[in-house]
């Protein structure tokens, strides 16, 4: 199995940025296709980004296209999102996930989650 541990999150104002990281273990982790989800209070936890195992593809919610940039370094097992012009409804507990299968939106076929790391955007 894989565990993923998120960082980086913290309190920013609009128009900021941020750099969460995902750091990952197991020796399968280059088998995983990894997601960013987002859940704010009393919302479902929804996509944001996603990277297939080897970096060539990537997906973006499309609240978050040309603002969120998602990278993964297989060596040091680790992924990241960058994200900049940071909005008040960015503001949600961001969690990493890795799935065996590809690449989606539905975070039903994501297998291992990380226990999330909150980032707030004040106006």
């Amino acid at each position: 199995q894989v565990q993923m541990v998120e960082s980086g999150g913290g309190l920013v104002q609009a128009g900021g940025s941020l750099r969460l990281s995902c750091a990952a273990s197991g020796r399968t982790f280059n088998d995983y296709h990894v997601g960013w989800f987002r859940q704010a209070p009393g919302k479902e936890r929804d996509f944001v980004a996603g990277i297939s195992r080897t970096g060539g593809t990537t997906t973006y919610a499309d609240p978050v296209k040309g603002r969120f940039t998602i990278s993964r370094d297989n060596a040091k097992k680790m992924v990241y999102l960058q994200m900049n012009s940071l909005k008040p409804e960015d503001t949600a507990v961001y969690y990493c996930a890795a799935s065996s299968l590809a690449v989606t939106t539905s975070r039903n076929t994501y297998y291992y989650w990380g226990q999330g790391t909150q980032v707030t955007v004040s106006s």
